[in-house]
């Protein structure tokens, strides 16, 4: 029986030799690679946080202390110390494992959190409450690039809670190096926990209380040298200008020494911040020597290349193309990435125009209003920017974007149904939340072509305009540039007089495989491409007014989304229709593959084609 095998709980952990930890940590590598490779998942994040992982549970006792991690796809590790082998066969997949710390799975799985930034608030309020354990946040360099964390940092210092410990997780990199100012916290070499510098300090603090000062006190003096001492051996921190104990930088993978930082920070009776450094992609030289991502999160993959095995042709790469030749001949057309140039569609433009694409960090409330400000000052800027994280600038879109009616392009990938990466990662939202805000245009293209012309359609339209796109394959690039869409033109695909569909986005495909379903079993279905969300086109209720029946369907939830605009214009018309609306039910979705999770929303063809013969019988 290996190692990993033998633990079933954080307690075989602590019982483990130093020659049984190393081979253990190999063990972990070893599993994480085999399993992801088959699966897709989060590789590099969970290769590089091994020791620290093993050091945690071996200090602390979850889950009566409780972890806390940014973002959570670096649990893996923390899964195998918890009971989780098993289940990694079916990482991700639909009844399987999540990829995030989740509650349903396991007591030790304390915040299914899986969006940056947040952990030191949780934990904040968590100590707070006067909780008996440690609460341990461990957040990564990217994460510290949020303001969020940084509205947390600034609350701890003047609450100061007991038993509060923050491991600073710095690889220098998020999905991309870390950028930003604040990142230069990382390059710095900092004092440690050391028994011999709090034992001078108090050796400091008794020898002056016995001196005659005048003007101030002798714990002020010895204050006063204590800082002189630290300025000496290191530059002064934003932790130390909060008053925060602060330690590092700690190998983070050397388990001896973790563990002995570790047990110190326990011994104040104040928040401690433990700056550990790790390598992402550790033990795996093709994640270390991919420069772009580190192998971040990675579908099934080669174990002797680190390539994968079916390379895809994505919407993303798509949208990232039309984007780049649309910045080729508008010298003001800039991008905006919250630290996902990679991954969200500005690669193309960054390869050819790096001047001229901007990543904030995890920062998208900033990204949001960096681009308002260009606006006003005559660019035409792009965010690029999934679905699920976009929301988390709303307030940005209303009050700095669409309040000023400024030209911001949103490309909002990753919209609707998702899949493995869970409930926090469908993008099933945005058309609830952007169609309600003034000045705001909302598009959704049916397949590429039409995403290439909406993005054409975007670049050049005054004022705030969002095209969302699903996280999906594409058959080719179309040859841009494309004819532009007209704001605002459906697309009547076919008429039909018992039932007329009237899909957006990926949903036309499916609507359009229903309605020859429903054309079998003698019914006339007819179809229309929306394709603009808000405004509708007047249209759509001349070709409803035939139909007995209308149809919308949509892959967002139907509270205030598509359907509910549909509904909006009928009323404001007088038009009187039955309408069903179909869409994501009132409830987050799993985890899984995208077909499943459609299918168990009603959403697969062959489900509204069911669902609509039910209607109409």
């Amino acid at each position: 029986m290996s190692i990993l095998e033998s633990i079933s709980s954080p307690a075989d952990v602590r019982e483990l030799s130093p020659e049984e930890l190393a081979a253990l940590s190999e063990e972990i590598r070893a599993f994480i690679l085999d399993k992801v490779s088959r699966s897709g998942g989060h590789l590099s994040p969970n290769l590089g946080v091994v020791e620290l992982t093993l050091a945690l549970h071996r200090v602390f006792d979850s889950p009566t202390d409780r972890f806390i991690w940014d973002v959570g796809h670096q649990a893996y590790v923390h899964k195998l110390l918890t009971g989780r082998v098993e289940g990694f066969d079916h990482l991700r997949a639909t009844g399987g494992l999540s990829g995030y710390p989740s509650r349903e799975e396991s007591e030790h799985d304390f915040v299914e959190n899986s969006h940056a930034s947040t952990s030191l608030s949780y934990a904040l309020g968590h100590a707070l409450a006067d909780y008996p354990g440690y609460t341990v946040a461990i957040i990564g360099d990217g994460a510290l690039t949020g303001g969020m964390a940084y509205e947390a940092l600034n609350h701890i210092a003047v609450t100061r809670p007991k038993r509060l410990i923050i491991v600073l997780n710095d690889n220098g990199r998020s999905y991309a190096p870390t950028v930003g100012g604040l990142a230069a916290l990382a390059s710095l070499a900092h004092y440690r926990f050391d028994p011999r510098y709090e034992k001078t300090k108090r050796t400091l603090g008794r020898m002056l209380r016995g001196l005659p000062l005048v003007g101030e006190t002798a714990d002020e003096l010895a204050g006063r040298l204590k800082d002189a001492v630290k300025q000496i051996l290191e530059p002064f921190t934003v932790f130390d200008a909060l008053d925060l104990k602060y330690t590092g930088q700690i190998d983070g993978h050397d388990i001896e020494l973790l563990e002995e930082t570790f047990r110190a920070a326990k011994r104040y009776d104040r928040p401690v911040v433990i700056h550990v450094v790790t390598q992402k992609g550790n033990g795996y030289q093709p994640a270390i020597e991919d420069e772009l991502e580190k192998l971040h999160g990675v579908g099934s993959f080669d174990l002797a290349t680190g390539k994968a095995i079916k390379e895809e042709l994505r919407l993303t790469d798509v949208a990232g193309n039309a984007l780049a030749e649309a910045a080729a001949s508008r010298p003001d057309l800039v991008g905006i990435s919250a630290a996902m140039v990679t991954t969200a569609g500005l690669m193309q433009m960054w390869q050819r125009f790096p001047e001229r694409v901007f990543d904030t960090g995890i920062a998208e409330q900033h990204a949001v209003t960096l681009a308002a400000g260009m606006a006003l000052a005559g660019k035409r800027p792009v965010v690029a920017v999934y679905s699920s994280f976009l929301q988390r600038a709303f307030d940005q879109i209303v009050a700095d974007v669409a309040l000023h009616d400024l030209p911001v392009t949103f490309l909002v990938d990753r919209a609707g149904i998702t899949g493995p990466d869970g409930p926090s990662h469908h993008g099933v939202f945005d058309l609830s939340y952007l169609r309600m805000i003034p000045n705001m245009v909302v598009g959704a293209p049916a397949d590429a072509t039409e995403l290439c012309a909406m993005i054409e359609t975007a670049v050049d339209h005054d004022g705030p305009i969002a095209i969302r796109y699903p996280k999906g394959a594409a058959v080719s690039v179309p040859a841009v540039p494309v004819t532009p869409i007209e704001v605002g033109e459906a697309q009547l695909l076919s008429e039909g007089s018992d039932v007329l569909l009237v899909a957006v986005g990926r949903m036309v495909e499916v609507a359009e495989k229903a309605a020859v379903d429903i054309r079998a079993r003698g019914h006339s279905a007819g179809v229309v491409n929306a394709r603009w969300v808000k405004p509708l086109d007047p249209r759509i209720l001349e070709w409803a007014a035939p139909a007995r029946h209308v149809v919308t369907i949509e892959d967002n939830v139907v509270a205030g989304g598509f359907g509910a605009g549909v509904l909006e214009a009928f009323a404001e018309a007088g038009l009187v229709k039955e309408v069903t609306c179909m869409g994501i039910p009132d409830h987050f979705l799993p985890f899984g593959s995208p077909a499943d999770i459609a299918h168990s929303a009603g959403l697969d063809a062959e489900s509204v084609a069911s669902r609509v013969l039910a209607l109409l019988t």
